[in-house]
């Protein structure tokens, strides 16, 4: 681990991704990162998780990370929630007029794409998407222009042929200024309203607390999480992190399977 010089000043906020990042390869929070992160909230230091998940993927962590309080960024940073009222502080989706035409370019661009939509009023999806993860009970599967109600914080474009390099540079090719493209997994690129990212949902939140970013310290895995670790003051990537995290961040940690988060707060803040 290299560890960051905080010298005389110690971050007042610590930003984490995650999958691959805060949770072990299950998908776990280990008694280890649950221990220092709350010896780090104790000392009056905010824990802000960013991450790709949907708002209906995290009930269960909230209650694990700050006790049910603070605030939230999901959806690539579309939604900023207030865990303890429960309320949305900000959503930017990209609205079926926008979105529409943009799914037909990538379908152009990609033949055989097929697309899902994370929206505040629930999931829904093509009948050719496949759904990786466990769906939940009010999903709706349908064509998407019946589907495209309110605006989606996340479209999600599949594609379990091409080659994933190549289908990623078809879709960002397709989607141009339209829309905000990244990626988090093989075979699926997730597409956030223009300006949305990781990082610029952060530097809103730390501007509405009065943070700034040179007392931020955050934490990514993937090419999603390259604009909050570009923001940030001090930036890691995790060892497992994509070799182009690796380059963005300005230290290297442990891995997520080895608590790389827990030890280098740990080490950064003498715990």
């Amino acid at each position: 681990m290299v560890a960051a010089d905080v010298s005389g000043s110690l971050p007042r906020l610590v930003a984490t991704d995650l999958d691959g990042t805060l949770l072990d390869d299950e998908g776990r929070l280990s008694d280890r990162t649950l221990d220092v992160l709350r010896r780090v909230q104790d000392r009056g230091v905010r824990v802000v998780i960013v991450t790709a998940r949907p708002l209906r993927w995290m009930d269960a962590l909230w209650a694990q990370v700050g006790g049910g309080e603070g605030v939230g960024i999901v959806s690539n940073g579309a939604i900023t929630y207030d865990i303890g009222s429960g309320r949305v502080l900000d959503c930017v989706g990209i609205p079926a007029e926008v979105g529409l035409s943009m799914v037909e370019a990538i379908r152009e661009a990609a033949p055989g794409s097929a697309f899902a939509l994370e929206c505040l009023g629930g999931y829904r999806h093509e009948p050719a998407y496949v759904d990786l993860h466990p769906t939940p009970p009010d999903m709706q599967v349908g064509d998407l222009d019946g589907l495209w109600d309110e605006p989606a914080v996340k479209v999600l474009a599949q594609h379990l042929t091409l080659d994933p390099a190549d289908f990623r540079g078809r879709v960002i090719d397709a989607v141009g200024d339209r829309a905000t493209p990244t990626w988090t997994t093989e075979r699926l690129m997730e597409i956030s309203a223009v300006g949305v990212t990781k990082g610029g949902a952060l530097a809103a939140l730390c501007d509405r607390l009065g943070v700034t970013a040179d007392q931020v310290v955050a934490f990514g895995d993937m090419p999603n999480d390259i604009p909050m670790l570009t923001w940030a003051g001090t930036s890691y990537a995790v060892s497992n992190a994509h070799e182009s995290v690796r380059a963005a961040a300005g230290h290297l940690a442990p891995a997520n399977g080895e608590d790389g988060v827990a030890a280098t707060l740990a080490a950064v803040y003498g715990l």
